[in-house]
């Protein structure tokens, strides 16, 4: 059984839509988990109607995806931005990648807008996931559940969750990297500006190599602080 893990906050004018979409997945079976991290608007109200569990944890989305997975009752874990949207065999491909004998994976991915560099930006992110082992969140990564429990799931940090996720999975076994393409919103790099995030991005990265406090990370990303 295959379980969405959803991380939100503050989504309410995308959620439903983002939910609406998985429907058919779940009238095959598969399980959809909503985990919000405090929103101040109607973001769980307007998914629990959507949603097989809408679970409340602590603001961050290690922490909620964690927090997820702990309540989540598939034996296939895939975590799922709001704003990303599977291909339409998603399901079919991640059960043959696993059969195949793979114990996590991710998909390639297509960042939506109408920039000509968000096009660049994902070949070369599909193109560093497929040499180094590395997956990001947007890409969705789906595990076993086993092998997540056996990792520790995501460390609880507030940045690069997804990053330090992929390194201890990696020592697995190498990911099941699906040349299919999942669509995740570019919103942020079209409202912050296509080369100014892709250079922020970068920064944060280098930074995370060399030892980086994840916190002070988060900062420069822009996440808000969760509050006290």
């Amino acid at each position: 059984m295959l379980s969405i893990i959803i991380p939100v906050l503050d989504e309410a004018a995308v959620v439903v839509t983002a939910l609406q979409r998985l429907k058919p997945l779940r009238e095959r079976g598969a399980e959809v988990v909503v985990v919000d991290g405090g929103s101040c608007d109607e973001t769980a109200t307007l998914a629990g109607p959507l949603a097989d569990r809408v679970e409340h944890a602590p603001r961050g989305r290690a922490s909620q995806m964690n927090a997820g997975a702990a309540i989540a009752r598939g034996d296939i874990l895939l975590f799922l931005h709001v704003d990303t949207v599977l291909p339409d065999t998603g399901e079919a491909l991640i059960e043959a990648a696993l059969a195949d004998g793979a114990q996590w994976g991710r998909f390639d991915v297509r960042i939506d807008g109408s920039h000509p560099m968000l096009s660049v930006v994902a070949g070369l992110m599909n193109l560093r996931s497929r040499l180094t082992g590395i997956a990001t969140g947007d890409q969705g990564q789906f595990v076993r559940r086993e092998t997540f429990r056996a990792a520790g799931g995501f460390p609880d940090i507030p940045l690069m969750e997804d990053i330090a996720l992929s390194r201890l999975l990696r020592r697995m076994g190498r990911p099941a990297c699906l040349r299919a393409r999942v669509v995740t919103s570019g919103r942020r790099w079209q409202r912050h500006g296509v080369f100014r995030t892709i250079l922020l991005m970068w920064r944060l990265r280098m930074a995370y190599f060399f030892g980086a406090d994840p916190a002070d990370l988060a900062q420069r990303y822009g996440y808000r602080a969760a509050p006290r």
